[in-house]
């Protein structure tokens, strides 16, 4: 299953997005004491979330995702996130249908859903469907605080962390409608879970370590995060990705302190093993053209 998870890749769809609406006025409010007090079990916070690629002129979403967090006492006690990769599928000359380049896109295609509760995620959907085995449809991963494969091109500042929340607000600046800063890579890795969960390429190189995410963050006025823009070279998840290849994740938050209650799912649903076959199985390198990209 590492060799899966290794093999995927988004070399040419990875990107930024273009800048939002204007924003109102900056909130007085601390959102790192705000999203402290929203850590009461049984409560939590919704998102929907788009990344973007662009390589120079061209630009498109590649991923959707949306989902929601629950929180205990001290801070996330369960996530539950679905996700897809906003590709097109190969036209039928092209190649054929039951080579391992049209199930891949195939797969991706798929909503892709991963429950994490405590440090254990589920997968469904997705390329899981092609590994699990005939009557399971959830991939058991423990200790990862991982959400799934779209999440590796997903919002890489996780501000349901009080450590990286107050990390990214030590250089942060007043701006309109909230803040905005930069943070390394190597710097985030150190204090986010989620980051560190998520970078499926592993400790980075001191050259990536180096590589800056810049963001802005719009709050509400109690300063709670309403809309967070993050956006970075491709280079943030590989040395050896091209400088000319950006990424920018747009998250919106909304219904802070809502009730939300997620639980694993059904235990003979699930399954840690992959069916026979499929456990040395690598996932092609794919060169997602843009053409692909659904606009």
């Amino acid at each position: 299953m590492k060799r899966i998870i290794a093999g995927l890749a988004l070399a040419s769809a990875a990107t930024l997005i273009t800048a939002g609406p204007a924003l109102a006025a900056p909130a007085a409010k601390d959102p790192v004491a705000a999203v402290k007090k929203q850590f009461v079990a049984g409560k939590g916070v919704k998102f929907s979330e788009t990344t973007k690629a662009i390589q120079g002129p061209m630009r498109g979403i590649v991923i959707r995702r949306s989902g929601s967090y629950q929180f205990s006492n001290t801070g996330v006690a369960a996530s539950d996130i679905t996700g897809k990769f906003n590709v097109k599928g190969l036209p039928a000359e092209s190649v054929d249908a039951d080579s391992d380049e049209a199930k891949f896109l195939k797969a991706l295609s798929t909503p892709e859903r991963t429950i994490r509760v405590g440090k254990t995620s589920y997968m469904s959907g997705g390329i899981w469907g092609e590994v699990l085995p005939e009557g399971k449809t959830w991939f058991k991963v423990p200790n990862a605080p991982f959400s799934g494969l779209t999440g590796v091109y997903g919002q890489p500042l996780d501000l349901t962390e009080a450590a990286t929340l107050k990390t990214l607000f030590k250089g942060a600046k007043a701006a309109n409608g909230g803040y905005a800063g930069k943070i390394t890579v190597g710097d985030l890795r150190r204090v986010s879970p989620t980051f560190r969960g998520n970078l499926l390429l592993g400790t980075p190189s001191s050259k990536t370590a180096k590589v800056a995410i810049s963001w802005k963050l719009t709050v509400d006025a109690k300063g709670l995060p309403s809309r967070l823009v993050t956006t970075f070279p491709m280079t943030a998840l590989s040395s050896s990705a091209s400088k000319k290849e950006s990424l920018s994740i747009e998250t919106v938050y909304s219904g802070w302190g809502s009730a939300v209650k997620i639980t694993a799912p059904p235990a003979d649903q699930v399954t840690d093993t992959p069916k026979s076959g499929t456990e040395d199985e690598t996932i092609p390198s794919l060169d997602i053209p843009f053409s692909r990209i659904v606009k």
